[in-house]
């Protein structure tokens, strides 16, 4: 929303462009917080009128009345509502500054919106990167915005809301992330759960993930060869990067499925928890659609994950006792 101009504070863990091993504390103001302080009173005077009774299908309202015990649903619906996900975006740039300086670079960009479905075909790392920061809708290919600016403003004289599908990319990754000794350890594994805690998301692809399941094995693998100078490498990449729960070098493929809003401005039936009469679910301010953000947030979520298997593997107290231990690892690999 253009009323929210975000902007980060940092107050702790940093000084003179350096971490410090203390906790790093982002402070960002939401803009919008003013509108809805009165919905918000901690004092426990709640006005007539303020209170939600009529749970919107599609978000976590009854579901989490019920759970908790709650008969007003603004404090299920403010909880767990995807404002949170500014806090996974601001972790997630630190998570690539720390990744960057290992050459690890990454991309996100929408590759859907409702049933329009933009092919990036054979479009460059780089190129995609400089579409999509170029794009309003973060699109990896030029002159797809008119086509889906109709889409979204018919959705919106409609009163209705629209999803689609993200795909983050991270180039440059070593070999050996993750593992599989326990379900648990599996980098696949992580990531599906790191891309589905974000609101909205009800599907996560790695590579070519549902398609290579209509596929014979002949067709579906990735094979592999060697050079000197490339050393192993494949010439596909339908496993998107991962293989065994453990990266194998390729760049990773992530995709992420998001279900149109649930706060639609011509609302759905629903039943009112207090009456139990038919009713219209709540309707307040909401987006039409917010694919684009998804895609930011997916980046961030994944930057966090490999952050954390990176710094698992080569860590230490010190920048230079970290580059030092990839470089060994490198050096080991390559000698394989």
């Amino acid at each position: 929303m253009a009323i929210e101009k975000d902007r980060v504070k940092i107050i702790s863990g940093i000084r003179g462009g350096y971490t410090l091993g203390s906790p790093v504390a982002f402070l960002i103001e939401n803009k919008d917080w003013e509108n809805w302080a009165p919905y918000m009173n901690p004092d426990g005077n709640i006005k007539p009128g303020q209170e939600v009774t009529k749970p919107r299908p599609g978000h976590a309202d009854l579901a989490g009345g019920m759970k908790y015990g709650h008969r007003d649903l603004r404090n299920v619906l403010e909880r767990a509502s995807a404002r949170e996900t500014v806090a996974r975006t601001a972790a997630g740039a630190l998570a690539k500054i720390i990744l960057s300086k290992f050459r690890i670079v990454f991309v996100s960009y929408v590759i859907s919106i409702g049933n329009v479905v933009i092919d990036s075909g054979d479009v460059s790392f780089s190129e995609r990167k400089k579409n999509a920061s170029n794009s309003p809708f973060s699109t990896p290919v030029p002159d797809m915005d008119d086509n889906l600016k109709k889409i979204v403003d018919k959705a919106k004289s409609e009163g209705d809301t629209l999803g689609g599908v993200v795909e983050v990319v991270a180039a440059g990754l070593p070999p050996g992330l993750g593992g599989p000794e326990q379900w648990y350890t599996r980098l696949d594994a992580k990531l599906a759960a790191a891309l589905m805690s974000i609101p909205a998301i009800k599907g996560v692809e790695i590579g070519d993930g549902f398609e290579l399941s209509k596929k014979f094995g002949s067709d579906a693998h990735d094979e592999i060869y060697f050079d000197d100078s490339r050393k192993f490498y494949r010439k596909t990449n339908r496993a998107g990067g991962l293989e065994g729960g453990i990266t194998n070098g390729e760049p990773l493929v992530l995709k992420a499925a998001m279900k149109p809003i649930p706060t639609l401005m011509t609302p759905l039936h629903s039943v009112d928890i207090k009456s139990k009469k038919d009713i219209d679910a709540q309707a307040e301010r909401s987006d039409v659609m917010a694919v684009p953000a998804a895609a930011v947030v997916a980046e961030a979520m994944t930057a966090v994950v490999l952050a954390g298997e990176f710094l698992q593997k080569f860590g230490g107290d010190n920048f230079d006792d970290i580059s030092g231990n990839y470089k060994n690892y490198l050096d080991r690999i390559n000698a394989y």
